[in-house]
Order: structure tokens, then sequence, then C-alpha cells
């Protein structure tokens, strides 16, 4: 397995990128390719106390940086020669399995839907973070590729999630939701009704297993394994969570520092507080997956530290093992709506 690493994207490259990329390789097993400019990363690379370049990594020369201030549609095309437009050129070639990358996430939407491509019937590709819930994880499809949806990419976002559920989380049978403003059917906007009744349908074929709908706090409660969203709903709801992580644990802390009673609660519930904190963290996941793009590309945070390109790449790892593209390949057909000129007369409602 070779993994493509953006050396240059993120607010601390190179060196947290390649000292994460170093550990992914040491604790998974992975090959690592460096992509980025050679005498900085090489500096990182020495930095991390390594003379000589470990078996299994090597570097890729690119003299270019995507920033910050870049156009991210036209980013990879105006620097031709940059770390992000480099590795994706190079998923695109088969010189490696998956590409992680912590730069800028529209330049990276943008590369990987103009040159790795889209599968091949896939209509958008959605951002599939992995989120923690009261029943353990869940994946939330849409949070922010999209920001305006039809319901067939509602439709395409409920498959997708349902594939990763399955092949990349484990879930055997997962319960697919569409997150809206209340549970009942009749709840929401145009967009949410056409969406509901195609995932009803999908449901009565028995290729997914459609629970309805779901508000946020109940998602949040464990209600779904995968939450179906438009990019400016999801986007939204996985902001909330982060801010209402940091917030709880920002207060819990003044809570335990009050006095010295509290002091003394919070050792001892040290270590179970550690637990919620890493439950918390973004950085224990690593990245987030770019559904629908036909290899694997991992979208990890901006401010990634080391641990968290670490856990990226594992996460690249298990996605690119995971036959979840193959399962959308063959699946395709179902995940289209037909219009009522592909229609055989025996799928026509009359």
């Amino acid at each position: 397995m070779k993994i493509i690493v953006d050396a240059m994207g993120g607010d601390n490259a190179p060196q947290a990128i390649v000292q994460g990329a170093l550990e992914a390789h040491k604790l998974h097993g992975v090959d690592i390719i460096l992509v980025g400019r050679m005498a900085e990363v090489l500096r990182a690379v020495e930095a991390c106390g390594e003379k000589n370049l470990p078996a299994g990594v090597e570097i890729k020369d690119a003299s270019e940086v995507v920033e910050i201030a870049d156009d991210p549609a036209t980013a990879f095309k105006v620097k031709k020669n940059s770390s992000l437009t480099v590795g994706m050129n190079m998923l695109k070639a088969g010189e490696g399995d998956a590409f992680v990358s912590a730069g800028s996430t529209g330049a990276l939407l943008a590369g990987a839907t103009l040159l790795v491509k889209r599968i091949r019937g896939v209509r958008r590709a959605a951002m599939g973070p992995v989120i923690p819930t009261a029943g353990g994880r869940a994946i939330l499809c849409d949070c922010g590729a999209n920001a305006e949806c039809t319901p067939e990419y509602l439709l395409q976002f409920a498959y997708l999630g349902n594939y990763y559920a399955k092949r990349v989380m484990g879930v055997e049978t997962p319960r697919v939701a569409l997150l809206n403003i209340g549970a009942e059917e009749e709840k929401g906007d145009e967009l949410r009704h056409g969406a509901y009744e195609l995932l009803k349908e999908a449901d009565a074929a028995g290729r997914i297993h459609f629970t309805g709908n779901i508000e946020a706090n109940d998602a949040m409660l464990g209600g779904a394994d995968v939450i179906v969203a438009d990019g400016f709903s999801g986007n939204i709801m996985l902001k909330s969570m982060e801010g209402v992580g940091k917030f709880l644990l920002k207060e819990l802390k003044k809570m335990f520092l009050s006095s010295a009673k509290t002091k003394l609660a919070a050792g001892l519930v040290k270590n179970d507080l550690s637990d919620m904190k890493k439950l918390l963290d973004p950085s224990e996941i690593g990245g987030t997956a770019f559904l629908g793009i036909s290899k694997p590309v991992i979208k990890a945070h901006g401010s990634s530290d080391a641990r968290a390109i670490c856990n990226a790449v594992l996460r690249a790892k298990e996605y690119a093992e995971s036959g979840f593209i193959q399962d959308v390949e063959a699946n395709i057909e179902y995940m289209r709506v037909k219009s009522p000129m592909e229609k055989k007369p025996s799928e026509e409602n009359i």
C-alpha cells in the first residue's frame, strides 16, 4: 500500500506533515511518497531524527504551493507544479493508492473532480466525515462540498454513506436518515420532500435501510449510522458540534479548577476526562474522505498536527483497502434517477 502525501499543504507544513507521515509508515506499514519542495521536505525529515529516508519512503519534488489566498477553483491548474497538483496527477496515473492533503479544501475538491475524476454516474462528490455519537459513530454526508443540491444528489449521498458505513466502519446494516427540521414525513422543504420519496423507494427495493427524517439532536444521540444532508446544512451541523465540544471541554476545565474540592474530583476522573476529550478530538479521525471520486482522496484538517496526519494516512489505507469504490461502481445504476425517456413501460407509474 502506497500513500501519496501533500507535504506542503496545511498550516503546519511541512514539519508536522512529514512527521505524521513517517509515524504512519512505522506504525501502519504503508509506503509513503512525500510531495513537495525537496530541500524543505528533506530538512523536515532530518528534524524528525532521520539522517536518511527510511526504506519505503520517497520524495517527489514539487516547487509550488497552493496558498490559502489562491482561487480554489483554478489553483491546481495555475500552479501545475504544486504539491497538490503533482500529487493528484500521481494518483491519477496509478503511482499511489490514495492521496492525503491538509491543504485548501476547495482546491483539493476541484482537483479531485477534474483530474482524478468522479466515479462514472456520480453527480457530485461529497465530503463524508465520521462523527462521534452516543451510539458510537456515524457518517455525515455531505458536510460542505455541495451547498446547493437536488433530491438525486441526496439519494446518491445516502448510497455513498451506506457503502462507506458498511465497508470502512463495519456496520452490517447501516441506518440511513435524512437530516431535517422534524422527524415527521411532511416536514422540511421541497428538496427534503423529494429526497424522502427517493429514499423510501430505495428502502422498499431493499437497497438501503432508510429510517426516515432525523433532527440534529437525535442524530447526535445515535439515531442513525448515515446522516444524509445537503452541504450547507451538514456543514452547519458539523461546525456546531465542534463548537459545542470545545465549549463543553472549556467549561468542564473551568469547573474542575474552581476550588480545592473540584480539583480533587478532577484527579479522580482524570482518565475519564481524557477519554472524553479524545472522543471529541477531530485529530483522532484524522481526515475526511471525498466520496464519489474514482480513487481515494482524504482531506485532513488545515491545522493538523503530526498525530492527525498519521491518522489521516491510516484512514486513507483503510479506505483504499475497503472495496468501497468497487461497491459504488457496481451499484451506480441504482443510484441514478431515471428520466421518463429512460424508463421501461413496466417501470412507469401510470
